[in-house]
């Protein structure tokens, strides 16, 4: 993996990364192979211990790549537009974006049935608790899916979120982003507030 990271935004938190991971699971899973286009699929991803499980569509190439390359899971946590008027001295500064990621690195390794149907029913109970899928209809529904699990062998965590400003600029950018009607930026300024 190689996500550009200065030091200063360079993190070791492994629960910070843990809970964005928990907190934004849609991820954008890449698997790179060779002299080919890269294969890219959204889809949520649940962490349970140090495994990734997702699935897809069976008619989706993608799967079919994990043996030939390597995977990366993006996290993108909360992120937000950082205006050089928030400094206190705004002429010194330049437009930015504040952001927190989480890539997970490892090799997909596709579930037998038993295991998809678990995969499917545990991913079906973390978003809907309400959906009960009768046995006969997950049954219906599992050929048509791919379900994965996928090893978190390498982690890489960037929380860029003005590290390298002074205190004062960054509690100016912090009250700027919670005092923001944008959702998205307000999360971003509690992400500074809480892992600065």
């Amino acid at each position: 993996m190689s996500l550009y990271t200065p030091e200063s935004f360079h993190s070791r938190d492994r629960a910070a990364a843990e809970q964005l991971i928990a907190d934004y699971p849609f991820a954008t899973l890449i698997t790179s192979v060779a002299d080919q286009a890269p294969c890219i699929s959204h889809l949520p991803l649940l962490r349970e211990g140090e495994l990734l499980y997702g699935h897809m569509a069976r008619a989706n190439p993608h799967w079919q790549q994990f043996a030939a390359g390597r995977t990366l899971a993006v996290f993108q946590g909360p992120h937000a537009y950082v205006s050089p008027r928030w400094y206190p001295v705004p002429q010194k500064h330049v437009p930015t974006w504040n952001y927190a990621v989480v890539h997970v690195g490892g090799q997909p390794e596709l579930l037998d049935e038993e295991a998809s149907e678990a995969a499917v029913m545990q991913l079906s109970l973390h978003f809907d608790p309400q959906f009960m899928a009768a046995p006969a209809r997950l049954a219906q529904l599992l050929p048509g899916i791919v379900a994965f699990r996928l090893p978190m062998t390498q982690l890489e965590i960037k929380f860029k979120m003005s590290q390298n400003r002074t205190p004062p600029e960054r509690a100016a950018l912090q009250a700027q982003l919670l005092a923001s009607r944008e959702p998205l930026a307000r999360a971003t300024g509690q992400w500074m507030k809480d892992h600065g």
